[in-house]
């Protein structure tokens, strides 16, 4: 039984193949073209698999372009994907975290990984890894550069957590002679705080995972922490927690059809 999911995001596609208790991924850009990165993105697994379409049981689509892409078997939310990829990679946790390229979701989730409830911020850039790539440029910089040059900084308070005006302010900091880490560590809490407030109406949690690519920015995650009063679960693979969660759902299909 052999299966694929995809999860394809506003900023990177993830790809994941699931065979058996063994699985492979891969992440590429997303570009201006889901579909194209979608169909892409499967090729390439299934060449570093060495398998063809054939092969594979059943595809599972998520992500913002999951309805983009026509070989899909069966298109699932980005909250019940995160959620059950999240629980395969650490069993004991109860709520997921995940800041994606356009939105941030918290979910809460059971022993088995099942979604009990959500918040989702999809109407705004702010707290996503979109609005950190819009000030990453404001400031001269790579989103990659963020993290390592506000540790240990002191964060300045923005007073705005609009994507638009807060560049404007951002430019403004930097001309009164307001040193950059501390732009980038205020930027850094004020997203932790407004995904904390999210938290907050699930209950926190007690065992969190974060997943998204913005899981891979330590200042976000140390101020996130902080603003929870509770460490954060990252695990190496915590980006491609969605595809596949989408892959091991579409096991689950694989195995309904065959009762």
């Amino acid at each position: 039984m052999i299966t694929v999911g995809l999860d394809l995001g506003s900023v990177t596609t993830k790809a994941v193949l699931v065979e058996g208790n063994s699985w492979i991924s891969l992440i590429r850009p997303t570009g201006y073209s889901p579909r194209q990165a979608g169909r892409e993105a499967f090729e390439e697994l299934l060449g570093n698999a060495g398998l063809k379409r054939g092969d594979i049981g059943f595809i599972v689509g998520t992500g913002y372009g999951r309805i983009s892409v026509p070989f899909i078997d069966q298109a699932v939310t980005e909250i019940t994907c995160h959620a059950k990829g999240a629980h395969f990679l650490v069993k004991e946790i109860d709520m997921v975290i995940d800041i994606g390229g356009q939105d941030s979701k918290v979910i809460a989730v059971d022993r088995f990984g099942n979604v009990t409830d959500f918040a989702m911020n999809d109407r705004c850039a702010a707290g996503t890894g979109k609005f950190l790539e819009v000030i990453a440029a404001a400031l001269g910089l790579d989103v990659s550069e963020l993290a390592m040059l506000s540790k240990n900084a002191d964060p300045i308070q923005t007073s705005n957590m609009c994507t638009v005006f807060v560049e404007s302010e951002v430019i403004s900091l930097l001309a009164e002679g307001v040193k950059r880490e501390r732009i980038i560590a205020g930027i850094h809490q004020s997203v932790a705080a407004r995904v904390a407030a999210m938290a907050e109406r699930l209950g926190k949690g007690e065992h969190i995972v974060f997943t998204g690519g913005v899981a891979k920015n330590e200042g976000v995650r140390e101020f996130l922490g902080k603003e929870l009063g509770r460490d954060l679960l990252v695990v190496p693979e915590s980006q491609i927690a969605g595809a596949l969660g989408a892959a091991l759902l579409a096991q689950e299909e694989v195995k309904l059809k065959s009762l």
